[in-house]
């Protein structure tokens, strides 16, 4: 008896070429829809699938293969007692079934997608199918990637498809089948009032690349991208020139856009190891990186530059002059572009216009045997709310140079302390064991220049330490969230020394 291979496919990449070589293997080709018209188009003998279950399609097309004589002939093992059943039902073996989904996760990506057009790309006889054959895989091969046709086909040539590659392609179907049907949870729990944080999580991104390695080189590591996220961010960034990206250039870029993106005026922010060492404003992207560049010139070497306008002719010009690693932007103008271009390593990305937040709302973190869950941090400081609790309140260009500060501070690992003077950042302290320590750091740095500037901390203060040192420093001004049981000698410490200090009752911790 011939062999069968049963396949409907939504992506047809190389599917005429696959069934051509089947067919000159002696196979038989049983197909659907537009993927018998495509074979057949080419010349390549197909059979239509009604011939097959002798019952045409119907209500559109949603019942095509969901039939005993293709169910059965996928789900037979290949015993006495299972084929002497199929030839009694007049049921022929299917020992091969390629089948691709509908465009699902394409569909409801689209601007405007309706819940009716979602629900029509919510595919049933090919879910089915793949199960089946991946769940007969000792005798039935299962192919959902297009990528593999060449590897099947070598092997029936060779005259043996091997337990091994059996195996693999079933592993491939059910991952293919599981992250469909995670994918239109995902977009079903997207569109009304369900639960945020479900009994069951299910969760679907899509390969975008292995990397050369993860942190380091004995790290294997891929990067992912979940497909129904709209809006500019590093994943949907175009890279437009350099080399392959990293997976820590991916953390660095995410870190230095998502702090840029949050200010309007022109600003620039450099990153060194996923903390910003540099972040500055100013009438131009050149003006506002060559600040950004000042307050920490010794990191800055190497770092990630991210910035919130289009890059100009006079911003390459400053940023070429040192190695760095890559740059984001919503734009190059071209003859910025061609200057970068000069740095062959040197990756640029575009990321379009800022146009507020992205859809994603999920911020994950990996720990051993599980999994933490938390929405985004996207609140800002907001004047309004903020509480006067010393003696001086600060001036207005204070007050402005406290929520620029604050900003920054709610991006940099806890625990954190960040030092501004004119929309400039002088001085970083991060992710140190105590706050007093991270002040020390950023106070440093600053040197001099902390005379007059303020100081924004992440977190309350636990002890007046760290406003007894922002006094040595000549901090004028400090903003934190409050909420310590010892505020009060915080307050009294500020007092003494002449310092405003503001409330936001919100704190940012990121560890």
């Amino acid at each position: 008896m011939k062999k069968r291979a049963l396949i409907s496919v939504s992506d047809k990449t190389g599917v005429v070429e696959f069934a051509r070589g089947l067919v000159e293997l002696g196979w038989e080709i049983v197909s659907t829809g537009g993927t018998y018209k495509t074979i057949k188009s080419a010349g390549v003998p197909v059979t239509y699938v009604s011939e097959v279950t002798g019952f045409p399609e119907i209500l559109d097309g949603r019942v095509k293969t969901l039939h005993p004589r293709i169910h059965g002939g996928i789900l037979a093992l290949r015993t006495p007692e299972h084929l002497k059943q199929l030839e009694e039902q007049g049921i022929a073996p299917i020992d091969l079934v390629a089948v691709n989904l509908y465009p699902f996760r394409q569909t409801v990506s689209r601007e405007g997608v309706t819940l009716a057009a979602a629900v029509e790309n919510i595919d049933i006889g090919g879910p089915a199918m793949i199960r089946a054959a991946a769940k007969n895989h000792q005798y039935v091969l299962v192919v959902v990637n297009p990528e593999r046709y060449p590897a099947v086909l070598e092997a029936l040539r060779a005259g043996e498809v091997g337990a091994e590659l059996r195996l693999a392609l079933a592993q491939e179907a059910f991952a293919h089948t599981a992250h469909y049907d995670a994918a239109i949870a995902d977009y079903l729990a997207s569109l009304g009032p369900g639960e945020r944080f479900p009994r069951e999580l299910t969760l679907a991104f899509d390969l975008v690349g292995t990397l050369r390695y993860g942190e380091n080189p004995h790290q294997r590591a891929a990067f992912y991208r979940d497909l129904r996220t709209k809006g500019p961010c590093v994943a949907n960034a175009a890279k437009l020139h350099g080399k392959e990206l990293s997976y820590n250039n991916i953390l660095d870029l995410n870190a230095a856009f998502e702090l840029v993106r949050e200010f309007e005026a022109p600003t620039v922010v450099i990153v060194k190891h996923n903390n910003p060492c540099g972040v500055a404003q100013a009438a131009t992207v050149a003006e506002a990186y060559r600040l950004a560049f000042e307050a920490d010139p010794v990191s800055a070497f190497g770092g990630i530059v991210a910035v919130n306008r289009t890059v100009d002719r006079a911003a390459a010009a400053e940023m070429v002059k040192i190695f760095l690693e890559a740059i984001i932007a919503p734009d190059f103008e071209p003859d910025a572009l061609e200057m970068l271009r000069q740095k062959k390593d040197l990756r640029l990305l575009k990321t379009g216009p800022l146009t507020g937040q992205t859809t994603d709302w999920m911020d994950l973190r990996k720990v051993n045997g599980g999994l933490l869950l938390q929405e985004v941090d996207r609140k800002v400081a907001d004047r309004e709310a903020l509480k006067v609790v010393t003696k001086r309140a600060p001036s207005l260009e204070e007050l402005e140079e406290l929520l620029f500060a604050f900003t920054v501070v709610k991006h940099v690992k806890s625990n954190a302390i960040v030092v501004t003077k004119n929309r400039q950042v002088l001085g970083v302290g991060a992710g140190q064991m105590n706050r007093v320590g991270s002040a020390r750091i950023a106070f440093a740095q600053a040197g001099e220049k902390a005379r007059g500037a303020v100081l924004a901390s992440d977190a309350f203060f636990p002890f007046p330490d760290t406003v007894l040192e922002a006094a040595k420093a000549g901090i004028a001004a400090i903003i934190q969230p409050g909420g310590s049981l010892k505020d009060a000698e915080s307050i009294a410490a500020a007092d003494a020394h002449g310092i405003a200090m503001v409330f936001t009752g919100m704190r940012h911790f990121r560890h």
